[in-house]
Parts: C-alpha cells; sequence; structure tokens
C-alpha cells in the first residue's frame, strides 16, 4: 500500500514539476526577457544575464523535483566543470540530463534544437541566451569553435538523441569535429539514472517503482593532440576520436554502474 501510494505521489510530483518548468519558461519569456531587452543594450551582457538566470532556474527546478520525493542525485568531480572554455561530452540516457548539467555549469552554452526556438515555453529563455541552433549547418561548427574561444563552456550530448533501452552508446562525428577543429580537449560526463526514467521513447507519468538516483561523474580531459597529430588530416582525426569516445563511453558507463 505505502509503495503505491509513493508511486502515485511521484507521477503527481514530476507532473508538478513538469508544469513548474512550463510556467518558468512562460514568465522569462513574458517577463525576464522583454526587461532585460530595455535595460541591458549590449547583447553580450544580455546573453551573460540570460546564461545566468537559466542556471538558477535549472538549480531550482533540480531542487525542486529532490524536494518533492521525485530523484536524488551525487555528482562526482564537479570541481573539473569549475573552469572555462570546457568541451563538455556527456551520455544522454535521460530527459532531464541537459538541466543537471545547465544547472551546474557557469557561462554554459549548448546546441539547441531547432524547434524549441518556436515553443511557447522555451523560445524566450533560448533566445536570451543566444544558445546555437541545431540548424544552422556549416555555421554551426563555427559558432561552436567560437563559443570555446570566448571562453564558454559548450555542453554537448554527441549521440544526438537520448541514449537507447539496450544503454549502448552510439556517437555521431560533430563533437569530435569541434574537438578536432578547435584544438580543443574533451571533458567527459557520465550519467547513470537508477532506476532508468525519462529515457528515449519513455513517457513521464510512467515513473519507476523507486525514487531515481542520478549518479553523474565528471571524468578527467581526454586531449585530442595525439588523435590530431597521428591522423594527418581533420577528418580522420574525427573519425579516429569519434571511435575513441565512443568505446570511451560504452567501458567508462559499464565500469561505472559495476562500481
Amino acid at each position: 500500500m505505502l509503495e503505491r501510494t509513493g508511486r502515485y505521489w511521484r507521477i503527481f510530483a514530476t507532473g508538478l514539476s513538469f508544469a513548474a518548468f512550463g510556467v518558468g519558461g512562460l514568465a522569462m519569456r513574458v517577463l525576464l526577457v522583454p526587461l532585460l531587452n530595455l535595460l541591458i543594450w549590449k547583447r553580450q551582457l544580455r546573453i551573460r544575464l540570460a546564461r545566468s538566470m537559466i542556471r538558477v532556474a535549472f538549480r531550482g527546478f533540480v531542487g525542486l523535483m529532490c524536494g518533492l520525493g521525485v530523484l536524488r542525485y551525487r555528482i562526482t568531480g564537479l570541481e573539473r566543470l569549475q573552469r572555462s572554455g570546457l568541451l563538455i561530452l556527456a551520455n544522454h540516457p535521460t530527459l532531464i540530463d541537459t538541466v543537471f548539467l545547465m544547472a551546474f555549469v557557469k557561462r554554459a552554452d549548448c546546441i539547441v534544437k531547432s524547434e524549441l526556438w518556436n515553443n511557447p515555453f522555451t523560445h524566450g529563455p533560448v533566445r536570451a541566451a543566444g544558445y546555437i541552433r541545431n540548424d544552422s549547418g556549416v555555421d554551426m561548427l563555427d559558432d561552436c569553435i567560437a563559443s570555446l574561444g570566448c571562453g564558454n563552456n559548450l555542453i554537448i550530448f554527441p549521440e544526438g538523441t537520448r541514449t537507447l533501452a539496450d544503454g549502448q552508446v552510439r556517437l555521431k562525428r560533430g563533437a569530435a569535429n569541434i574537438a578536432v577543429r578547435g584544438a580543443t580537449n574533451v571533458t567527459p560526463v557520465l550519467i547513470r539514472c537508477t532506476p532508468p526514467t525519462l529515457g528515449k521513447g519513455g513517457k513521464w507519468w510512467r515513473v519507476p517503482p523507486r525514487r531515481a538516483q542520478f549518479n553523474i561523474h565528471v571524468q578527467e580531459d581526454i586531449d585530442v593532440r595525439p588523435f590530431i597529430a597521428a591522423a594527418g588530416s581533420e577528418i580522420l582525426a574525427a573519425r579516429h576520436l569519434t571511435e575513441y569516445l565512443e568505446d570511451y563511453f560504452n567501458k567508462e558507463g559499464k565500469a561505472y554502474a559495476a562500481a
């Protein structure tokens, strides 16, 4: 009986959390973003303030879900994210991985799906924060490298979508292209959620039998220079780095889960 009651509560609390997320996004669009545009004329300053507001809002969202008993979390190696100009690559098991990382990373930039630019709940904050659109073609790569060069921390999920149910990480080559062309080391982040929830194809109301535990581990940087030196071309270096990272995420993910 208690287990069933707890599950019903988590369904309600999850719905309440996502409703609060939507209301918060709408409030930023209607109130805060116009206020920023009115008071702050310098675009880069507006972007920095908008990103700071989003980070605080996401931190509040994570705190709300914890306070309501939906989830718990533990982050190890967080100090590695307190630097600038990081290319942060993470696996993507759940819907809220982006929220977690952006809640704890200062000066965070990210690649955003184009439909979020037209979503009524998200397009205001997304545009104000100046995030990078994923449909900008060749310019997207240059925008990513430029963002890193400005000292921003670029968060990318190199799978391009949430991890499939079998847990195998399959990477696209875009993140490796950014690392190679920008000569930027990779900061890998391993995310594990047990029991699984909010995965690819899953519905938010299908909550697990107990509160979800998020374990987020920030790994040591991966040096890209050996890949660039050994390959002889950026295309080959990106291909070899992608293969290495795919193997890395799969092996380290299994080791982290078994620990």
